[in-house]
């Protein structure tokens, strides 16, 4: 066994199988933003055979006061936050597979991405995807870690499908667009993120090595900066009349409509645009195309064209596009439809 992992196999509750199990093991982490970043070193430092890693963003200079996988460099060079990530965890155990996805998850892709893995981990921001990941998890019987920091404040929930409340059982619905904090709005400090996604680890630990008597059920809440941590017990709020759990209706699995496609981020001051059948063409041919009408910065991940002094859009492969410096959906397609066509 790898000595990097003796003081791991110590531990009598993993001990020398509980670590075979650990090699054995298979999770994907939804979003490489502060949760993400930490949720992975932990998984690939413990010793998790294989880590998938998916996430639609780039590294910006403003992640790098609690995303811990980024430096300087990526953010100068705007590389693609899961081509950085797996750089840099191959570095610190080359035994793991590190899978990663630049790509936003959707319906379309959801359970494509998420079938083959023992343990889904919440590295996300926003409720849409976290709804869409309860229901692969419920659909498909895989376990998920529910995770979120804000200013000084965490939350954390495991959901086993059978057998706890899943996300919806607590909320049938998303909290409507500007009534909660984000990370833009109200701050986040560096220390939240790491209880939160350490807690989300530990559980996902227990999950792999078989330890499911000792998984914490419980909804766990922390407040660092004003001392403040509660566990609300949630057993008794699985419903029998929830849409996800008990009715098997996946509704966010089942969507494939504009609002799905056209998404503005909350306090990005951005609008993704997500072709429902992806494009052919190459980066290079979008270079082509946009150099006579601005500046164009390309690397083998995206393309960045200024279409104004104000307006930047970030081209993916595959046609995805993140639109920079405005929220508005309407403005979104125009520009949209000008440079790259409905």
């Amino acid at each position: 066994m790898d000595p990097r992992y003796s003081r791991q196999i110590l531990f009598p509750p993993i001990g020398m199988e509980g670590q075979r199990k650990l090699g054995l093991g298979r999770v994907a982490i939804v979003g490489m933003g502060a949760l993400g970043t930490v949720l992975a070193n932990h998984m690939v430092r413990a010793g998790v055979g294989y880590v998938r890693i998916i996430d639609r963003d780039f590294v910006d200079k403003s992640n790098l006061q609690r995303q811990m996988l980024y430096d300087e460099d990526d953010a100068s060079a705007t590389i693609p936050k899961s081509i950085a990530a797996a750089k840099r965890l191959q570095l610190v155990n080359s035994n793991v597979e590190i899978d990663p996805h630049v790509c936003d998850l959707n319906a379309t892709n959801a359970e494509g991405l998420l079938h083959d893995v023992d343990v889904i981990l919440d590295g996300t921001d926003n409720f849409a995807v976290r709804f869409l990941l309860n229901d692969v998890s419920m659909k498909l019987g895989i376990p998920w870690i529910y995770g979120g920091a804000v200013a000084s404040r965490g939350v954390s929930l495991t959901i086993i499908p059978d057998r706890t409340p899943c996300l919806r059982c607590l909320f049938p619905q998303a909290p409507a667009a500007g009534t909660t904090d984000t990370c833009d709005t109200a701050g986040v400090i560096g220390g939240i993120i790491h209880v939160v996604a350490s807690y989300q680890a530990t559980e996902a630990l227990k999950l792999l090595v078989g330890a499911t008597d000792q998984l914490n059920l419980n909804m766990q809440q922390w407040d660092l900066w004003f001392n403040q941590n509660s566990a609300i017990r949630v057993s008794g709020a699985k419903k029998s009349d929830c849409p996800a759990c008990a009715h098997k209706q996946y509704e966010y699995l089942d969507a494939h409509i504009e609002s799905d496609t056209i998404q503005s981020l909350c306090g990005r001051n951005s609008v993704q645009i997500h072709p429902i059948i992806p494009s052919t063409h190459p980066l290079e041919y979008w270079e082509e195309r946009l150099q006579p009408l601005g500046l164009v910065e390309k690397n083998r991940f995206l393309l960045k064209f200024h279409a104004s002094d104000d307006i930047q859009m970030i081209i993916f492969p595959g046609g995805r596009v993140l639109i920079q410096g405005t929220e508005d959906l309407i403005q979104a397609k125009s520009l949209y439809s000008r440079y790259i066509g409905m």
